[in-house]
């Protein structure tokens, strides 16, 4: 690019780049060694005078992408001046520019993608109606502009691109749009997006979480009902936790999320408790010291049968896994309810919890003082 036509590119002189035009057309065409040409330098300092009369000049400029992949269009996005796009915009349009409009950059991102990742909603809106097909590119980070509207809570934006049929609504590491707007919270776009696309609620991420396991572990107790009075069998999901398929029912035991499992017994009467080793949301919350989801359990009549259940492996109670944790909390609340039997003997080593207290070392002692008073 001539010297002199940089410089005006890059203080906005539209004066001096005309000069330069009469006495040579094809300098406009020239291009810096980032494959920038004087519409990219004027777009980059946000220069709507020069931008308006250098396309009176040579209109082609806006089709042409620099070494980034960026067209000037995607260029005055990323560099915030969203009046000066939303002009670029509308010429690509009048011209029937539609390429220049869908042009991704090297890392995969459209103008969408760039607009909703900056938070210019309103930009955004005009880029969906003036170009719906902006909505289908996903970026090299497997990321769509529907996902990435949704995870930042734009709640407009999000729903005029679940309106677009084929619109793509995929996100990094195997999440998607429900997924996001799970981890916000957000049980009205929930709602409309299992409406919209229902299979969404069964998609698992790389690492198998469903969408409903995450309402779970995040304790996301709205858009869980959202999801339970779409298909009530969600609640019966299990969950791979390190090849062993667990219940919901341990993963808001292992986190103590009591309103969690309330909701879920609410939808689902019958919702498993237990792990096909028989390691019960009981053993699970007495381990990880979750009192609260104790005292959930023993005063909830449909998890009555667990007070007493053993597991598996060594087949015992939740009482015993409280004395072996040193728990006096945990094992007065156990001692406390009436059907609890404190004489069961656990497989591995024959014995009762009376044993293991009376076997027991220091550590025993406040344990002793709890059954004793």
């Amino acid at each position: 690019m001539e010297r002199r036509l940089l410089e005006a590119a890059m203080v906005g002189s539209a004066t001096s780049m005309k000069e330069m035009a009469a006495q040579d057309p094809s300098l406009l065409l020239g291009t810096t060694p980032q494959g920038n040409t004087c519409l990219h330098i004027s777009s980059i300092h946000g220069h709507e005078g020069f931008c308006k009369d250098v396309l009176t000049l040579n209109n082609s400029l806006l089709t042409v992408a620099n070494m980034d992949g960026e067209t000037p269009l995607l260029t005055a996005v990323t560099n915030g001046h969203m009046s000066l796009a939303s002009i670029l915009l509308e010429c690509c349009c009048t011209l029937g520019f539609s390429e220049a409009i869908l042009q991704q950059d090297r890392n995969g991102c459209n103008a969408l993608h760039h607009a909703i990742h900056c938070g210019h909603k309103d930009l955004a809106l005009e880029l969906i109606l003036k170009e719906p097909a902006l909505s289908k590119a996903v970026n090299k980070y497997s990321e769509s502009p529907m996902f990435i509207a949704v995870m930042r809570d734009f709640t407009d934006v999000s729903e005029k691109l679940l309106g677009i049929p084929g619109s793509s609504h995929v996100g990094t590491y195997g999440h998607n749009a429900l997924h996001a707007t799970v981890r916000n919270g957000n049980a009205v776009m929930a709602k409309k997006i299992l409406e919209g696309r229902p299979w969404l609620g069964k998609e698992r991420t790389r690492e198998r979480k469903t969408p409903i396991l995450m309402t779970v572990i995040w304790d996301k107790i709205d858009v869980l009902r959202v999801l339970l009075e779409h298909d009530v069998l969600l609640g019966y999901e299990c969950y791979d936790d390190g090849g062993n398929l667990s219940p919901l029912l341990v993963a808001a035991a292992y986190r103590g999320h009591v309103d969690v499992a309330q909701e879920l017994l609410n939808h689902c009467p019958d919702a498993p408790y237990c792990d096909r080793n028989g390691w019960t949301c009981l053993h699970e919350a007495v381990k990880e010291g979750q009192t609260e989801f104790v005292e959930f359990i023993l005063r909830t009549p449909q998890l009555r049968k667990l007070i007493n259940m053993r597991n598996n492996k060594d087949g015992q109670t939740a009482l015993h896994q409280a004395v072996r944790m040193c728990n006096p909390k945990i094992v007065a609340s156990l001692l406390s309810h009436k059907d609890t039997d404190f004489t069961l003997n656990d497989h591995k080593t024959g014995q009762s919890v009376i044993w293991q207290l009376c076997l027991g070392s220091e550590r025993a002692k406040t344990l002793n003082w709890v059954c004793c008073n």
